[in-house]
C-alpha cells in the first residue's frame, strides 16, 4: 500500500500535467507522422528523461521553493524569454516553403533522442507543476517527502509521462485526416502552444504589479 500510493499519485500527476496538447506531446505526433514510429518513441525517451531529473528535482526543493517566491519569478522570466523564442522559430519554420515529399530525409533516431532532451530541458513547467502537487499534497497529509516515497512517486511520473506520449504518438498515426493536418500546420499548432504559454507566463509576471494599481 505504501508504494501503490506514490506511484499511483505520480501516474496521476503526470497524466494531467501531460495530457493537453503542449509542446512536447505535439511534437512527438508531429515526429511520428513525419518519420514513423521509431523516431517518435525515441524522441519520447529523451524527453521522459528529462521529465524524471525535473520531477526529482522539484520534490528535493520543494519546500525551499515554496518558501523563495523570487525563485518561482526567476524561473517564470527564464521560461518567457525560452518560449517566446520557439513561438518564433515554430512560426518561421511554418511559413518556409515544404520540400517535396521525395526530398524529405530521415533524422536518426539518436538525433530524435536529443532533440527530446533538448525540447523538454527547454519546457520548465515540470519544476513549478511539481513542487505544486507535493506541496499540495503533504498539506493533505498524502505525501511524504522521504526518500522511498519520493523514488516511487517520480517512477509514477515516469510512466505516467511516456505513456501519454505513447498515446499521442498511436492516435495521430491511427488518424489519417489528423495526422494530414498536423502535418501541414504541425508548427503553426505547436507555436501556437508555446504562444498560449508565453502569454499565461507573462500574465503571472505582471499580475503582482497590476495589483498595485
Amino acid at each position: 500500500m505504501f508504494f501503490t500510493l506514490p506511484l499511483f499519485l505520480g501516474f496521476f500527476a503526470a497524466a494531467i500535467g501531460i495530457a493537453p496538447p503542449g509542446l512536447i506531446n505535439m511534437t512527438a505526433a508531429k515526429v511520428s507522422i513525419d518519420e514513423g514510429r521509431n523516431g517518435a518513441f525515441s524522441f519520447a525517451i529523451g524527453a521522459t528523461l528529462i521529465v524524471f531529473f525535473q520531477t526529482f528535482l522539484a520534490l528535493l526543493f520543494a519546500e525551499f521553493i515554496d518558501s523563495r517566491p523570487d525563485v518561482i519569478n526567476l524561473l517564470q522570466e527564464i521560461g518567457l524569454v525560452i518560449f517566446l523564442t520557439l513561438t518564433a522559430y515554430f512560426f518561421w519554420t511554418a511559413r518556409k516553403p515544404k520540400p517535396p515529399k521525395g526530398e524529405l530525409k530521415m533524422h536518426s533516431m539518436t538525433n530524435r533522442f536529443f532533440l527530446g532532451i533538448l525540447l523538454s530541458v527547454l519546457n520548465l513547467f515540470p519544476i513549478p507543476y511539481y513542487v505544486f502537487v507535493s506541496i499540495t499534497l503533504s498539506s493533505y497529509g498524502y505525501f511524504l517527502f522521504s526518500k522511498s516515497f519520493v523514488y516511487v512517486f517520480v517512477a509514477g511520473v515516469v510512466l505516467g509521462s511516456f505513456l501519454v506520449f505513447y498515446l499521442y504518438i498511436l492516435f495521430f498515426n491511427k488518424k489519417e485526416g489528423k495526422s494530414s493536418f498536423l502535418k501541414n500546420n504541425g508548427n503553426y499548432i505547436i507555436g501556437s502552444v508555446t504562444g498560449l504559454i508565453s502569454l499565461l507566463t507573462l500574465f503571472k509576471i505582471i499580475k503582482p504589479y497590476l495589483n498595485l494599481i
